[in-house]
């Protein structure tokens, strides 16, 4: 069982900054950014895994950096030049046992969301 907290949203205006961070219990093969908007289908924003392999979705891509903190198991989500379409909650997930990517198989562990507003 792992336990994931993340925390650093808020409110920017358009085109701000925010880091977003994800603190797991233990350790973890993968750890997923994801949002959602209320009605919507959440949405895979990045991922990345225990070497420091990464991914993002297009929407993600040339602004938002994920990385590993020196801090044992944190996590970050650097998001720049944010949107308004960019405001939802957004989740830390993880996974703990192998698999040869960070995309396909489904995340075990969820944490409670932070909250991301953009104003325009």
């Amino acid at each position: 069982q792992v336990q994931l907290v993340e925390s650093g949203g808020g409110s920017v205006q358009a085109g701000g900054s925010l880091r977003l961070s994800c603190v797991a219990s233990g350790y973890t093969h993968c750890i997923g950014w994801f949002r959602q908007v209320l009605g919507k289908e959440r949405e895979r924003v990045a991922t990345i895994r225990h070497d420091g392999w990464a991914t993002y979705a297009d929407s993600a891509k040339g602004r938002f950096t994920v990385s590993k903190g020196n801090a044992k198991n944190t996590r970050y989500l650097q998001m720049n030049s944010l949107q308004p379409e960019d405001t939802a909650m957004y989740y830390c997930a993880a996974f703990t046992s192998w698999a040869p990517d960070c995309v396909t198989r489904a995340y075990d562990y969820w944490g409670r969301g932070t909250q991301v507003t953009v104003s325009s």
